[in-house]
This record gives structure tokens, C-alpha cells and sequence, in this order.
């Protein structure tokens, strides 16, 4: 089947996770994605738990589908490699902090002055600009600055993270949606561009409800748990054996609520009869449908709830997330093998459904340190100019 990104060819010298989402995706799109590598170190999440016969599951999921070259760009030698592939390469994607690329010889300026078809892909904790671009950030660091932090939790106790590394991912994602947008522009232009997105600047972006809850009212949102700031009932409820998920987006939906699990005829009630009503009297509601709930199993109500089209779940742990039928139908729980053979890790798989396009990715593997060398030199012998 074909991928829409078959034919492109991505340089990727970033690591550990914002740079290597990236390229994972466009990887699961169809580029050949060439990953360069510290020699004897390669990227940090080599080095990450969990392990089975030396290799991580984590740097697995991450770089399936990649080739490793490991190379040294303060070595001449190593150098010359280097700027062989970039005449042969469609994107450059690095993740290195401000002015790191412009020192070895190979920034924005740089790359485009003498290779001007190349998409420049940069992310970084605060981005290329602003007063604070030379900062370190991590993920926690930037679920901190931007807000994040301050509405994730429980009412009354300190602020968490989320508990994925969102602000990796986020900023990986956006590159590549810069990216793509930049190869479709290229078509017409001939040109590459430069892509800058700034981890900080992902985080803001997801914010979009406590950015007009704050600009409008003039009070930050605060942590609610689990509850919708702005919907009611959309929260955790309690069952006789646990928590589970109602989430009544509008009227018609909570009245189907109140219908299906028998509350009588409290959507006509005027404390609960609107949106603005319910969340003005949300403890109460909440106590009125968990005196209910509280007589049945979680998976009684979700079963009633569901006949009545009611969005509801149970809270799966991550086990059976990777056996949900749903999950596994949609070819979202993938194996990933590792070069040299043995079992195969299991991982997400591509989230991103195109006709036409197998998206199993089956027989993918993830690549030794500088295993690909060979093929990589021999590639670029005999697409020699």
C-alpha cells in the first residue's frame, strides 16, 4: 500500500523524545527516517528502563522504523558523512538547544544557504526566540510554566503532572504538522522552511478552556480532579465496586441520564434543568447520582448507560488498555521488533487512519546503534553526484 510521505527522506539528529515523536510519525507516514547517534552512547533513551536482553522498550517505541548512524559532528571525518546526506535529504529535524547547530556549522542560515530545498525542523524548551530561548527545559518544566501544572490535580492538594510526558509530545506532534505543511509549501515554492515550535509554546496551545476562562472572568481555573470545569455531570462516579466515567455534554444527554439510571425527573428540576445550573449545583448532583450508583457494579451502569447512548466508561489501567478489543481493531497496540531478532516489544501504534495506507506496522523494527551504517554509506555511494 502506498504512505503518503514514501519518497521523503528525513536527517534526524534529535533525541529522547519531543525531536524522536516527531519522526516517529512521519516515520509511520511512510519517510525513511535516518536517525544520527552519539558513537558509544547513542540517544539517552537507550539507557531507559524497562529492558529485555539489553535493549529499552521505550527507545523501541519511539524509533521504530529508523536507521541509526552513529556520528560525531565535531569529527572531520564524520562530518564529510553528514554533509553527504544533507544534498540527498528532504527535512533536517534537531532538537538541540539554541545556537548549539549554529556552532557546529550547520543552523538554519547555514543549512539553507547551501541547501535550500531543506525543511529545518527545530524544538526546543522555549523556542529560537524571546528573551528566555537559551533556557533548559524538560517536560515537567513546562507543564509547570505554562499552567499545566496549576489545573491538574485535586481541589486542595498540590498541583501534578499529567501523567504523560505532554509536553514532549505535544511539541513533536505540532513538528510535524510544521513540517508536513512546509513539504506541501515546497511543492510549490521549491524552497524550505524553517519550523521553530517551542515545548512552552505546546502547552500553551492545550489550554485552550482556562485561557478564556481567565481572559474573560479574570480568575485562573483552579484543580477540579477528575469534574469538567465548565460541564456537568462529567466526572467520576462512585459504583458499588469503583469509580467509573459519566460525561453529560449537554441537556438532552443528562436528561438521558436521568432516564436510564431512574433519578426521576430531575433534568426538569430548575437547579439541575441547565448546563450553567448543574455546575452551580454540582456537589449536590453529583451526591443525587451517586446515591444511586452506589446499589450496582460499575459495569451495570456503564451497560445502561451505553443502551441509552450516553458516553461512559470504565477506568482501564494500562493491562487492559493493550487487550481492549476496541484498542487491538484499530491496530493500535503494535509489536516492534528489535534487530537480531527475539521478542518483539509491544507499543502504540499510528493513530493517524489514511485509505489506502496499511497502518499494521507490521515487521517494523527498531535499530541497533549505528546499525545501518553500511547501508547508509552504500546509499550514499551510489546516489553520489
Amino acid at each position: 500500500m502506498s504512505t503518503p510521505l514514501s519518497g521523503i527522506t528525513v536527517i534526524d539528529l534529535s533525541h529522547v523524545l519531543a525531536g524522536p515523536y516527531c519522526s516517529m510519525v512521519l516515520s509511520d507516514l511512510g519517510a525513511r527516517v535516518i536517525k544520527i547517534e552519539r558513537p558509544g552512547l547513542g540517544d539517552d533513551t537507550r539507557a531507559f528502563p524497562p529492558f529485555r536482553d539489553g535493549e529499552s522498550a521505550y527507545f523501541a517505541a519511539i524509533n521504530r522504523g529508523k536507521e541509526s548512524i552513529a556520528l560525531d559532528l565535531k569529527d572531520d571525518a564524520d562530518r564529510a558523512i553528514f554533509e553527504q546526506m544533507l544534498p540527498k535529504a528532504d527535512v533536517l529535524i534537531e532538537n538541540f538547544r539554541p545556537g548549539v547547530m549554529e556552532r557546529l556549522g550547520y543552523g538554519w542560515e547555514d543549512i539553507h544557504a547551501k541547501y535550500p530545498h531543506v525543511i529545518y525542523g527545530a524544538v526546543s524548551g522555549f523556542g529560537h526566540t524571546g528573551p528566555e530561548a537559551m533556557k533548559p527545559a524538560y517536560d515537567m518544566v513546562v507543564q509547570a510554566r505554562s499552567g499545566l501544572m496549576s489545573i491538574t490535580g485535586e481541589k486542595d492538594r498540590e498541583p501534578v503532572r499529567v501523567g504523560a510526558s505532554v509536553g514532549d509530545i505535544v511539541a513533536g506532534m505540532f513538528l510535524g504538522q510544521g513540517i508536513t505543511a512546509a513539504l506541501f509549501e515546497r511543492t510549490k515554492s521549491g524552497v524550505g522552511r524553517k519550523v521553530d515550535v517551542a515545548m512552552l509554546d505546546g502547552q500553551l496551545a492545550i489550554l485552550e478552556h482556562a485561557i478564556a476562562i481567565t481572559s474573560e472572568t479574570g480568575v485562573p481555573p483552579t484543580r477540579t480532579g477528575a469534574r469538567h470545569p465548565s460541564i456537568t455531570p462529567f466526572e467520576t462516579f462512585h459504583a458499588r465496586d469503583g469509580l467509573f466515567v459519566i460525561a453529560a455534554g449537554n441537556d438532552a444527554l443528562f436528561a438521558r441520564v436521568c432516564a436510564a439510571i431512574d433519578l426521576g425527573p430531575l433534568d426538569k428540576d430548575e437547579r439541575f434543568a441547565t448546563n450553567a445550573a448543574r455546575c452551580k449545583h454540582v456537589k449536590i448532583l453529583k451526591r443525587l447520582i451517586e446515591t444511586v450508583t452506589l446499589t450496582q457494579d460499575k459495569a451495570h451502569w456503564i451497560a445502561i448507560l451505553d443502551a441509552a447512548g450516553v458516553p461512559t466508561s470504565a477506568i482501564q489501567d494500562v493491562e487492559q488498555v493493550i487487550k481492549d478489543p476496541q484498542i487491538i481493531a484499530r491496530n493500535m497496540i503494535v509489536e516492534i521488533g528489535v534487530a537480531g531478532g527475539g521478542k518483539p516489544f509491544l507499543a502504540a501504534g499510528n493513530p493517524i487512519k489514511i485509505s489506502g495506507m496499511d497502518d499494521t506496522l507490521e515487521n517494523t523494527c527498531s535499530p541497533r546503534l549505528d546499525g545501518d551504517r553500511s547501508t547508509i554509506l552504500e546509499w550514499l555511494e551510489k546516489t553520489a553526484p
